[in-house]
């Protein structure tokens, strides 16, 4: 896939982001949000996806992962605001955006905060807000993520109680032990994506998210079950990608972003769950995103 190189970038405020970047330096910019938790590790398909169509992958880690500094309290908006001072440092100005799973908020964040300046947004397999009408949102999910929500409901003690317990096993992990890592957040589709090649990515964002302790993580949990600070209604021109078989973030959340997002493609795909979004076609998203931004 090319080289890849971190960065950390001064942003306001006194704090700091570790960036990874790879593909032409003049490219276009691709902003990608990990998700959650997820290190500053990319998946080789995907960078490499990017840098056939001449784009730039540009991926930040929020505050509280790796060499970014924590930022309790924060909510899905404040990501804008790093993303343009990130895209500013490094010479750039218009940009696309996608974000997988945890990252699909702080992608759409981008859509609503950097709109003048967000060319198009992918958001695949992303929660919708919590408080969203209409939606039973831990519906579905597998007992796993019922419970870590559950717990981010409660609030920050009972949360960092129960994230420090799961990132001690998470720390070490392999590839070869996801499948029974995840357990019943697996569904049929995923445990097929989880090839040795896929897995051993997996293991290293994880193990990368980890290695700065849970803040991250924690800060991620706590700001997708509070008020995200925009209006979803705002966004810009916006893709939707959901699997029909998705035990993380079911697709009834796809289904209710695609609807209160004016314009969005619904790109609803029968068969896939949530790691098969990211794990193949990624350049299907990509074409998407280009399609989208009139490029």
């Amino acid at each position: 896939m090319g080289s890849v190189e971190r960065r950390t970038i001064d942003v306001p405020g006194g704090r700091k982001v570790e960036v990874l970047l790879a593909g032409p330096d003049d490219g276009l910019p691709l902003v990608l949000h990990n998700g959650t938790p997820g290190g500053l590790v990319a998946w080789p398909e995907a960078v490499e996806a990017a840098r056939v169509r001449g784009m730039r992958t540009i991926m930040p880690a929020r505050p509280g992962y790796v060499g970014s500094t924590p930022r309790p309290g924060r909510l899905v908006a404040d990501v804008a605001g790093d993303v343009a001072a990130v895209l500013d440092v490094l010479g750039c100005d218009a940009f696309v955006t996608a974000g997988w799973s945890g990252g699909g908020p702080h992608a759409l964040a981008c859509s609503v905060m950097l709109r003048g300046r967000c060319l198009a947004t992918a958001a695949l397999a992303s929660v919708a807000p919590y408080r969203a009408e209409g939606l039973d949102w831990l519906a579905g999910m597998g007992p796993e993520n019922v419970t870590e929500f559950g717990a981010a409901l409660r609030g920050d003690a009972a949360l960092t109680a129960l994230l420090e317990n799961q990132a001690a096993g998470l720390r070490t992990v392999q590839g070869g032990q996801l499948a029974a890592e995840l357990g019943g957040l697996l569904s049929g589709p995923d445990k097929a994506a989880l090839t040795s090649e896929f897995a051993d990515y997996l293991a290293a964002s994880l193990r990368s998210a980890c290695s700065a302790g849970i803040g991250g993580w924690r800060d991620d949990d706590l700001a997708f079950v509070a008020d995200w600070g925009f209006p979803l209604a705002s966004a810009g021109k916006v893709a939707i990608w959901q699997g029909s078989d998705d035990l993380m973030v079911p697709a009834a959340h796809g289904k209710w972003l695609a609807k209160h997002i004016p314009g969005a493609r619904a790109r609803m795909r029968r068969g896939e769950g949530h790691l098969t979004l990211q794990a193949t076609g990624f350049g299907h998203v990509l074409d998407d995103l280009i399609d989208l931004a009139g490029l």
